[in-house]
């Protein structure tokens, strides 16, 4: 390398090293403004669960650190090529920090994305992993809720004004489907090589075991930490009621486009521990338990290990 490139790339590095300092501030600024913001919810969470049963407290962190292995789980089952599991488990976790910040999911997507390609997985490879892997995880959601309803019957009650949400649903199928029409010649080379990709994974039975297990075993153990809270304040509602419940009330939050489903999830899970004939008081208790455990504990350890993934060239 003569002298004059080594000029010009001296420059480059140093921006590229400011860059990243200056991404790893503003996660932290974010953290702190979160925080800061929601005080009132983590202060009044904490009281109200400074007299709940600890040991249910504690299985239900326990439940909430095993979705970031299920997590990574489902994420390695959606590529062929083996990621370093360390760093997996790792992008998880704040993947899960990042879903927090950003609307409807996009910050989890954005961090598997990048970390996928750091891997060296193409752009449109890696954009296909993260849709499979949602994919799976709303099919498994979905499978579950079939089961939990048929063995408690009566728990979930369709809205009067159903009618109104089936109506927007189809209508936005309809615009989707036209849109796709307009543009058919390309939609029909992105769907042919998402199809390739997916039948490549579910040919080799461990990557499909992992994308499929561990999605199922992701959206329950998050039912379980919601079980486990209730436990804790003596909410008398079954587990199979609270993880339909759960599930019914999640996949409902996820229509709105809120970081994390703050506020959405929140009010849609006090509703439905409510409409059973829950205690308010319990089932506020048991909501933000729920929160504490798996958005307001993890969150700024999460940012902190998102500001070293970047920091270390990882995303």
């Amino acid at each position: 390398m003569t002298s004059e490139q080594v000029s010009v790339a001296a420059p480059r590095r140093g921006a590229v090293a400011y860059g990243q300092t200056a991404l790893t501030v503003m996660v932290l600024v974010a953290a702190v403004w979160l925080a800061r913001r929601h005080w009132p919810v983590l202060e009044t969470g904490a009281l109200r669960l400074a007299g709940a049963d600890q040991g249910w407290l504690l299985v239900g962190a326990a439940a909430a650190c095993g979705t970031w292995l299920c997590a990574a789980l489902a994420q390695q089952g959606a590529v062929l090529p083996t990621l370093p599991r360390g760093r997996l488990v790792a992008a998880q976790f704040a993947a899960g920090a990042a879903n927090h910040v950003l609307p409807a999911g996009l910050g989890a997507g954005a961090v598997n994305l990048r970390f996928l390609m750091r891997c060296g997985l193409t752009a449109g490879r890696a954009a296909t992993a993260v849709g499979v892997k949602a994919t799976a995880g709303g099919v498994a959601r979905g499978a579950l809720i079939v089961v939990l309803a048929a063995a408690c019957p009566g728990t979930l009650r369709i809205p009067h004004d159903g009618g109104g949400w089936a109506a927007v649903a189809l209508a936005a199928v309809a615009g989707c489907v036209l849109l796709a029409g307009r543009r058919w010649p390309r939609c029909r080379r992105l769907l042919a090589a998402v199809s390739a990709d997916i039948g490549a994974v579910h040919a080799r039975p461990r990557r499909a075991a992992a994308l499929w297990g561990g999605s199922v075993a992701f959206a329950a153990l998050h039912a379980c930490v919601l079980i486990a809270v209730t436990r804790a304040v003596a909410l008398p509602l079954s587990p199979a009621v609270v993880a339909l419940l759960y599930l019914a009330a999640s996949s409902a939050a996820a229509l709105l486009p809120t970081p994390g489903g703050l506020g959405s999830l929140d009010a849609a899970l006090a509703l439905a521990l409510a409409s059973t004939g829950a205690p308010p008081a319990a089932a506020a208790s048991a909501v933000l338990g729920y929160r504490l455990l798996t958005v307001w504990l993890p969150l700024l350890p999460g940012l902190l290990v998102l500001g070293v993934l970047v920091r270390r060239k990882a995303l």
